[in-house]
């Protein structure tokens, strides 16, 4: 969704992408320690990248508060807590009410074999390999390297307010894509796997 707040590990590679890695030095707070140079995009397990959208869309929520009656509990409720509380449990239901919608129409739209289209030149970036994983909008597709700051050029960098279309679908949505734990090496010049010799 284009209003859902960026979750901070993309932020990060979008300020990797858009500095450059020559802009990241020891001082820098991008530094990882070690001189290491942190990936071009986040690298996460796809449970991972599950997860943080199943909070962003409020599907992960606090357990409800036991009843503590008997046991001596102290009894703390006022009306402001109760107000709250309700005020709450309403933002929560909006929340939910709103992804499940968001979850529907990407689910009709992000069937294998859909197009990927950027908002912004309106070329294809990617094809959709597999159906949103269920209870959350995380698709498996297939994306164009340099249009998500893997190979070379200042002009095709990921960004974080990137807007797209899939398939026939004409809700403009954002995608934040990652590299796979299993994801090698890449030689932004080539687009191939760095093999180191020696």
């Amino acid at each position: 969704d284009v209003n859902t707040e960026i979750p901070r590990p993309w932020m990060m590679a979008h300020m990797i992408q858009e500095m450059g890695p020559d802009a990241i030095g020891p001082d820098s707070f991008l530094d990882v320690g070690d001189g290491d140079i942190p990936p071009p995009l986040p690298k996460i397990s796809a449970p991972g990248a599950g997860g943080i959208v199943a909070m962003l869309m409020g599907s992960v929520l606090p357990l409800p508060k036991e009843d503590a009656e008997g046991e001596g509990a102290e009894q703390s409720d006022s009306s402001a807590t109760v107000t709250a509380t309700a005020e709450g449990s309403e933002k929560v239901a909006k929340l939910q009410k709103d992804g499940e919608i968001l979850m529907d129409e990407v689910a009709a739209v992000a069937v294998p074999g859909a197009k990927i289209v950027d908002k912004k030149d309106g070329k294809t970036i990617g094809k959709v390999i597999s159906a949103p994983a269920p209870g959350t909008t995380v698709i498996l597709a297939q994306m164009r390297l340099d249009r998500v700051g893997l190979l070379g050029g200042d002009d095709q960098q990921w960004s974080r307010t990137n807007r797209i279309l899939i398939g026939d679908g004409t809700k403009e949505l954002r995608y934040l894509p990652y590299m796979p734990l299993w994801w090698p090496d890449i030689d932004p010049e080539s687009g191939k796997e760095n093999i180191e010799k020696g």
